[in-house]
């Protein structure tokens, strides 16, 4: 009788859920380099995958729809790897979009990211009919001004609303110079550092790799986890 009330007695003090925590979700941890680009992640892992990205890209599109949720749940939410997104900017509506993306900071920007590419074939059909008027009506305006415009017949704008982003906050985020800078020096660095010439493209642990999707990265990736 002593030993049972011994070990009622445990249980009450030391429950179960306080013996044995959960392990850690690592997909939760969201960090920001000096440089800029944003890391989801333990930042401490032995794994380290960068992936550079363009919104105006469809492979970086097919690549958040078929490797984002595989590469959460079998390497990142263990800890094994960490992704660290770099912005590699082709045209002045991506350089849009990478700007808006970063809205809200580490909190909001990996949801800002899968849904920007999530919504892929939707917005871009209004890029490429914007292109067209824009071509057709030359614009003396300042380079702020031009993408806000861009963001706003693009649909860009009412995609970061529905996520909470008011359009007063991504107006600012699209006039940032010093996010207008980190976009820029990424893309700079990707191409003269890192050699890259296309989207997407993925360093595992500083080595650029030769696969373009998620099929071709797949293999390349350590195990992941049981």
């Amino acid at each position: 009788m002593f030993r049972i009330w011994l070990t009622i007695t445990a249980l009450l003090l030391f429950p179960v859920s306080a013996q044995s925590a959960a392990p850690k979700d690592w997909s939760r941890t969201v960090s920001i380099t000096g440089e800029g680009a944003y890391v989801i992640g333990n930042p401490d892992a032995k794994n380290r995958l960068v992936e550079y990205v363009s919104y105006t890209c469809s492979h970086c599109a097919d690549f958040v729809r078929d490797g984002t949720a595989p590469l959460k749940s079998g390497w990142v939410k263990q800890g094994l790897m960490s992704i660290e997104v770099r912005n590699f900017v082709r045209d002045r509506y991506d350089l849009t979009a990478a700007l808006l993306a970063r809205c809200g900071g580490k909190d909001k920007f990996f949801g800002n990211h899968e849904a920007i590419l999530g919504a892929y074939d939707v917005w871009l059909d209004k890029v490429r009919a914007h292109a067209q008027m824009a071509a057709a009506t030359p614009s003396g305006e300042d380079r702020p001004a031009q993408l806000i415009d861009m963001a706003d017949k693009t649909g860009l704008f009412t995609l970061l609303q529905k996520r909470g982003v008011s359009l007063a906050q991504a107006k600012a985020c699209i006039a940032d110079p010093q996010a207008m800078e980190a976009v820029v020096a990424m893309t700079k660095k990707g191409v003269e550092q890192n050699k890259v010439t296309g989207t997407p493209s993925f360093l595992l642990n500083g080595k650029l790799l030769s696969a373009h999707s998620w099929d071709a990265l797949r293999p390349m990736l350590p195990a992941p986890a049981n």
